[in-house]
């Protein structure tokens, strides 16, 4: 029997349909819907019920997934260990990275990781939102802020100082605020994938607070928040290496300097449900010897 409907079997049960299962495996839902079909003829009884809402196993497919589970984690553990034992990791690794970390910050050292492991293929997503490692098919993603899914793997790789800046222009306009309570007089560019809604985090003392705001405008795009800061069309919340470049230029300049956020962890998070690659187990090595301070 072909693997891949074993595969496809098991990523149906733990997706819980069809649709699911196809992404994560990167193939067609009618593909996937055709290899169950032939496997429950092959087997003469049915594995999975299907609803319009949902596709759960029956009790004969909860036998078979619990087995062939075993089984294809140990045919994977078997490929692997073949793999790790040789001088050079191959095999695709997909990584889910946030846009302006990786033009910024990370690029070049993926060029270094690139020429190090050239069996290694490396596909990476740039997407700043908080990506589904199972559902998305990730084998790690590197994330910014402080980590909530207990379940993962984390590896801290460095801390990002996080800023208010704005124009010299916009500032000249407006006037600069002496106090966080200050920007709910001000045209506040805000990022919407930062948690709270309409809320920006500020160190007060040795706290974090959380200041209210009215955004003048929103985005989820960090780039378009720093280009319309550098226009002078507002105050922007932004990591130091996302305006580093602006600041030296005198493009923007710091806002309420006293209450930027030090500190903030950048990790690179994998999961504990999947087996460790070759290809992952390189990157983790890889790393582990980066100095992005």
């Amino acid at each position: 029997m072909d693997i891949k409907v074993l595969r496809s079997f098991a990523a149906i049960v733990d997706e819980g349909s069809f649709a699911a299962a196809a992404r994560r495996l990167g193939i067609s839902k009618s593909t996937c819907s055709k290899m169950i079909a032939d496997l429950e003829t092959d087997l003469g009884t049915r594995l999975l019920t299907r609803t319009t809402r949902a596709v759960t196993p029956t009790a004969a497919g909860h036998a078979f997934h619990a087995q062939i589970t075993d089984i294809l984690t140990r045919l994977d553990a078997a490929f692997e260990g073949v793999r790790a034992a040789s001088a050079r990791p191959s095999g695709p690794l997909k990584l889910g990275v946030p846009v302006q970390y990786t033009l910024k910050v990370l690029q070049p050292h993926l060029m270094r990781f690139m020429e190090e492991y050239p069996d290694i293929q490396l596909d990476v997503v740039l997407d700043d939102s908080r990506s589904d490692m199972t559902r998305d098919g990730f084998d790690a993603v590197i994330r910014i802020g402080t980590l909530e899914d207990s379940s993962l793997h984390a590896r801290r790789l460095h801390d990002a100082n996080i800023m208010l800046v704005a124009s010299p222009d916009y500032i000249a306009r407006h006037g600069s605020p002496q106090r966080p309570a200050d920007l709910r007089d001000h045209q506040c560019l805000h990022y919407t994938n930062l948690r709270g809604p309409g809320t920006w985090p500020l160190r007060q003392g040795s706290e974090v607070i959380y200041q209210k705001i009215t955004p003048a405008f929103s985005s989820n795009n960090g780039e378009l928040l720093r280009a319309l800061a550098v226009g002078g069309k507002g105050i922007a919340l932004a990591p130091e290496f996302q305006v580093a470049d602006d600041l030296a230029q005198g493009l923007l300049v710091p806002v309420l300097p006293g209450h930027a956020l030090p500190g903030v962890p950048i990790h690179l998070v994998y999961s504990t449900r999947k087996l460790v690659t070759a290809s992952l187990a390189a990157f983790l090595d890889f790393a582990a010897r980066l100095d992005l301070d």
